[in-house]
C-alpha cells in the first residue's frame, strides 16, 4: 500500500489517521487491568504504556513544536515519554478510561489544528506519525501474545488446509548487477534514505522462507543440541536461555507450511549452518524483493499479503501466490518478519530525521536487521525498503527467515 499521499494531503490525513487509531483502539476491547498495565516480558512496556505514548508523541510533536501550545497533560510527561521511565518502571499507569480520554481530548485538538496547518512544510512529520502509530500497534499485538503465551491461553487458530503438493524451498539466482537501495520517498523512515546505487554480486535466494516442517528437521536432529551449528555468541545465549523450539510453535502438522515464527538471530544461523547455507545481508534481501532487472525498477509495496491482523496468525507461504517479488520470491511482505546478517547502520550520507533517537542511537554495532514485516505490520509501515531491527538475542517479535547462498 502506497503511503505517500494524493493531492488533497488534509483529506489523506484525516482518513488514514482515524483509520489508523480505530486499529488501535480496537485491541484494547474487553481488556483487563493486569494485560494493561503489567509487562508481560521485561524488555517491552506494558500495552497501557503503548497507548499513552502514541498520545503524548502525538500532542508532542503537533501541538507543542506545530502549533506551539502548552503540554495538555504536563503530568503526564515523564510517563510517557520514551526517554521519561525505564520499562520496569511503566505498570503504575493511569485507568484505561483516563488514557482514553487522554487519546480523544490530544486527537480532537490535534484536528483542529490541522485545518490551518502549513502541510507543504509538515506533511512528512504527519505521516511519520502514521507510521509511528503503526510500529506502537504492532508491539501492543505481539505483548498481548506475549500474555496469552505466558498464560498458555493462545488462541487456538484454524490454518490453512495442507496443501497436497510438498512446497520446496527452491532457490532463486538473483543476478549481479546494480539496484537502487533505499528510498526517497515522502513516507521513508530516516533509517531508509537516501537511495543509493548499489552494485551486488550474484547470489541465491530461497524461494520462500523457513517453512516449519523444515525447521522441525533441524529441531529433530538435535539442532538445538550441537554446538556445531552455532556460532560462539548463540552458544552462549543458548546456554543461558535453553530453548528448544522457536517461541510460537505449534506441533500440528496443518501449521507445515507455516513460516517458522519466534526465532531469533541466533537459531536462524544456526539452522543456516545447519543445511549449508547462510542468512542474506539486508541489501541482498531488498534487490530479491524490490529490483526489476528487465525494467530497472523498483517495486516497494503490496496490498494482496498477509498483513494488519487480516488473519490474526501466519498463514502458508504459497497463500498468496499471484505475488511474488520481480525475482520470483514469495511472501516477501507480510506473515513474518526475516531477519538478515546485516547489523543496523546509516546509508551513506544518512541524515536522523526529527530527532537522533529514532533510528541513529542504535547504529551500535549490537542490533541486526529485519525486513519485510509481519502478520501484524499494518499498511503505513509495509514496504520493501522498511528495515527493522531488534539485538540478536530476541524471539518475541513475529520473526522467521529465509536462507542465502554464494554463487
Amino acid at each position: 500500500m502506497q503511503v505517500k499521499s494524493p493531492k488533497n494531503t488534509k483529506e489523506y490525513l484525516l482518513k488514514n489517521l482515524t483509520e489508523c487509531r480505530q486499529l488501535t483502539l480496537n485491541l484494547f476491547t474487553n481488556i483487563d487491568q493486569e494485560t494493561f498495565s503489567n509487562q508481560a516480558h521485561p524488555d517491552f512496556s506494558p500495552v497501557g504504556w503503548h497507548l499513552g505514548h502514541i498520545a503524548f508523541t502525538e500532542s508532542y510533536w503537533i501541538l507543542e513544536k506545530c502549533a506551539n501550545l502548552s503540554p495538555l497533560f504536563p503530568q503526564y510527561h515523564q510517563l510517557f515519554a520514551a526517554d521519561g521511565l525505564p520499562k520496569s518502571e511503566r505498570e503504575n499507569l493511569p485507568e484505561l478510561e483516563n488514557i482514553l480520554d487522554y487519546l480523544t481530548i490530544v486527537r480532537k485538538q490535534v484536528f483542529q489544528y490541522l485545518e490551518s496547518a502549513p502541510l507543504e512544510t509538515q506533511e512528512k512529520l504527519w505521516i511519520w506519525l502514521l507510521q509511528h502509530e503503526s510500529q506502537h500497534g504492532e508491539t501492543i499485538t505481539l505483548i498481548l501474545e506475549l500474555h496469552r503465551l505466558n498464560k498458555q491461553k493462545l488462541p487456538q487458530l484454524t490454518p490453512n488446509k495442507q496443501s497436497e503438493i510438498i512446497l520446496k524451498n527452491e532457490s532463486i539466482l538473483i543476478p549481479a548487477g546494480e539496484f537502487i537501495l533505499g528510498n526517497n520517498n515522502l513516507e521513508a523512515i530516516d533509517n531508509e534514505s537516501p537511495e543509493n546505487s548499489i552494485y551486488l554480486d550474484g547470489f541465491y535466494l530461497d524461494k520462500y522462507p523457513v517453512m516449519c516442517y523444515k525447521y522441525k528437521e533441524f529441531m529433530e536432529n538435535g539442532g538445538y543440541q550441537k554446538r556445531e551449528f552455532w556460532s560462539e555468541e548463540g552458544w552462549q545465549w543458548l546456554a543461558k536461555n535453553p530453548v528448544s523450539k522457536p517461541l510460537y510453535w505449534s506441533d500440528s502438522p496443518e501449521f507445515n507450511y507455516h513460516p517458522v515464527c519466534g526465532v531469533n538471530y541466533y537459531e536462524s544461523e544456526a539452522y543456516c549452518n545447519f543445511i549449508g547455507k547462510r542468512l542474506p545481508t539486508e541489501m541482498e534481501w531488498e534487490k530479491a524483493a524490490s529490483w526489476d532487472n528487465l525494467t530497472g525498477k523498483k517495486s516497494l509495496y503490496t496490498n494482496n499479503c498477509n498483513h494488519n491482523l487480516l488473519v490474526g496468525n501466519t498463514t502458508p507461504v504459497n497463500s498468496y501466490s499471484e505475488e511474488k517479488s520481480p525475482s520470483g520470491c514469495y511472501d516477501m511482505l507480510g506473515n513474518v518478519w526475516e531477519w538478515t546478517n546485516s547489523y543496523f547502520a546509516g546509508y551513506p550520507s544518512f541524515k536522523y530525521y526529527l530527532y537522533p533517537g529514532y533510528s541513529q542511537v542504535y547504529f551500535d554495532h549490537k542490533h541486526r536487521v529485519l525486513r519485510g514485516g509481519s502478520w501484524a505490520t499494518r499498511p503505513w509501515a509495509l514496504r520493501t525498503t522498511f528495515r527493522n531491527w531488534y539485538h540478536p538475542w530476541v524471539r518475541e517479535i513475529f520473526a522467521g527467515f529465509r536462507c542465502a547462498n554464494d554463487l
